[in-house]
């Protein structure tokens, strides 16, 4: 399941943990930010290493990032034994995964641009056809159109607006975030 942030990921486990209070285990993984640079794995009360370990490998190995996983078991009688269990448990991980579709997100500059009705629908076309995220539009006595523009294209966004617009638009730059590709 996609998450941003840790407490998103443990919000999600606590929330799967409250769905099955009668499961006997809820081992989970996640893995956050670019580069994979937050990961974190939970064994739920399974011999150590045997399900939490085995499920971050699963994402690592599918290079995904940004996503938690929690398999919730009910003891059925049968003990696995540690290879069982590993396999059980990477192996729930796999499957989900490999049903998944994921998507792939880009660091983009967020921009709001203010411009009048004739250009802004010139610049929405012109925005998608480039494979900008166009977030929004507001329109009142102008358009305020928000875009998602990858940071290496930002002169070309100012250079195409000052053409549109004979450089009467105002370009409010905002902060960057990761936004699924377009």
């Amino acid at each position: 399941m996609p998450v941003a942030t840790e407490d998103a990921a443990r919000s999600l486990i606590a929330a799967v943990r409250a769905e099955h209070p009668r499961a006997r285990h809820h081992c989970s993984a996640f893995v956050l930010g670019p580069s994979a640079r937050t990961q974190r794995s939970n064994d739920d009360g399974e011999p150590s290493g045997t399900a939490g370990a085995p499920m971050l490998d699963a994402l690592t190995s599918a290079g995904l990032s940004d996503v938690v996983a929690v398999v919730t078991r009910y003891f059925g009688g049968v003990l696995l034994g540690a290879g069982g269990l590993t396999r059980a448990y990477r192996g729930a991980v796999a499957e989900a995964i490999a049903v998944a579709r994921p998507r792939t997100l880009v660091l983009r500059r967020l921009l709001e641009v203010r411009l009048d009705y004739a250009a802004a629908a010139s610049l929405e076309a012109q925005a998608r056809r480039r494979g900008w995220a166009v977030l929004d539009a507001d329109y009142a006595a102008d358009v305020g159109l928000r875009l998602g523009v990858p940071q290496s294209e930002e002169p070309e966004l100012g250079a195409l607006v000052a053409e549109l617009t004979a450089g009467s638009a105002v370009v409010t730059r905002g902060a960057l975030d990761y936004l699924a590709e377009e």
